[in-house]
């Protein structure tokens, strides 16, 4: 598996990363499937899907493993609290991470997912941060590695 966000690509070079990766399926956890910024017109859900479908990359949604609007302003206090914008955030605060492991990720049935990836190639699980440090992808990643042996590889802008 793999994951990544939008931040730092533009459409094309963000297909041209899943291509790179060889991946075949896109797991999107965001909870609101747009992006904010005209620069990021290209990630939004319909816009996604259209492009993913001409690549010959299948998509689903997953909203069981988005954060919810709570939690997400929770993060979003903390990154006000330390001056950090959305867009340049390099870590998720201790209590967010905690509170979205409690009551997304552990509640989370993982194993549907395990189960659906590809037999060639490869899942890719996509928020918008551009570090996964940064984001509850990486929660997801590393539990589908400590659970089900799942190698994960973090796709970055190149």
């Amino acid at each position: 598996m793999a994951t990544i966000g939008v931040y730092g690509f533009d459409g094309d070079s963000y297909l041209q990363r899943l291509r790179k990766a060889n991946v075949r399926l896109l797991l999107d956890v965001r909870q609101r499937r747009g992006v904010r910024g005209p620069e990021y017109a290209w990630a939004n859900s319909r816009r996604l899907q259209a492009a993913l479908a001409e690549a010959g990359i299948a998509y689903q949604h997953h909203l069981e493993l988005a954060p919810t609007t709570e939690l997400r302003q929770l993060q979003y206090a903390e990154d006000d609290r330390r001056g950090v914008g959305k867009r340049s955030r390099r870590e998720l605060a201790d209590e967010y991470a905690r509170r979205y492991t409690s009551e997304i990720l552990d509640r989370a049935d993982l194993a549907p997912i395990v189960s659906a990836l590809p037999s060639s190639g490869t899942a890719a699980l996509f928020c918008v941060e551009r570090d996964p440090e940064a984001c509850h992808r990486s929660l997801v990643a590393q539990r589908l590695t400590e659970r089900y042996r799942v190698t994960i590889e973090h796709l970055r802008p190149l």
